[in-house]
């Protein structure tokens, strides 16, 4: 696959090409591990460690995945997301009862939290065994994958300060959390937690509000694959509406398609052309 531009492992501020790779690292969480460990030594990464936790019924998923991927200078961990038909019941179930946010900061959703909670210790000490040359560190993931990056991240800001996160970019994220732990991101991770939303999406228009909400930095891919950083309501109305007519056999599936990790990473290279 060709790329646009070079993974820059010295990168520690917010642009598109950063973005681009992050989703590239996300979209490689859906791999085996084998083409996993190959892709992360190909782009410079000489450790790789896996995590995953098997969950049995009734919980609706079957496990968690991620990976973790280290250099001299950047580490970078990936959570696995799933398709909509898997969570959308599940995200839309009003009666599932809260889990207790990071460091009792607010709640969450029961799911992401038990999801979470399965595999984040090994994340963490992970993270604190690699980090040895203060690489900087990045946390990603898409859909499912999304919303267990940004309760990652947060609680790396709020349990285990020393980890704090340089970035946290997620690609079709779920709504995850209440007010309260929104707005402890929305401060702790100024210009460090980025939330990419390609046109019409479905998931993360879900769960419902208002029990649950998202964080307020937006990056919006609109229907022409456009990255913007700021979205009027009634501009992003329209553009929703529009990519809904793109098309007229099936403009119901729309918010499907829209999801696909692989959308994210054409919008983002076609805007680094």
């Amino acid at each position: 696959m060709s790329v646009p531009v070079a993974l820059d492992h010295k990168a520690r501020t917010y642009s598109l090409a950063h973005a681009y790779w992050l989703a590239r690292a996300a979209d490689l969480s859906y791999k085996d591990k084998a083409t996993i460990e190959k892709q992360a030594h190909d782009w410079g990464f000489d450790r790789v460690r896996h995590h995953e936790t098997r969950f049995t019924p009734p919980f609706p998923l079957e496990d968690t995945q991620a990976f973790t991927m280290a250099g001299n200078d950047m580490i970078i961990t990936a959570f696995r997301g799933t398709e909509p038909a898997q969570i959308r019941d599940w995200l839309s179930d009003a009666t599932t009862p809260p889990w207790p946010g990071p460091a009792k900061t607010g709640y969450i959703h029961y799911g992401f939290g038990k999801a979470l909670e399965s595999v984040f210790p090994e994340v963490r000490d992970t993270l604190k065994e690699y980090r040895t040359n203060d690489q900087t560190v990045w946390i990603t993931g898409h859909s499912l994958g999304g919303a267990l990056a940004m309760l990652a991240g947060a609680r790396l800001y709020l349990e285990e300060p020393k980890l704090l996160a340089d970035g946290v970019y997620t690609y079709g994220q779920p709504r995850t959390c209440d007010r309260l732990l929104a707005a402890a991101c929305n401060k702790g991770f100024r210009q460090r937690l980025f939330r990419f939303v390609n046109n019409n999406d479905i998931v993360p228009q879900l769960p419902p509000e208002p029990a649950y909400t998202h964080v307020e930095t937006l990056r919006y891919i609109d229907s022409a694959g456009k990255v913007h950083e700021t979205m009027s309501l009634l501009g992003g109305l329209a553009d929703r509406a529009k990519g809904m007519t793109a098309d007229a056999f099936a403009p119901a599936s729309d918010g499907v398609r829209d999801h696909s990790i692989l959308k994210y990473i054409a919008a983002l290279e076609k805007n680094l052309a």
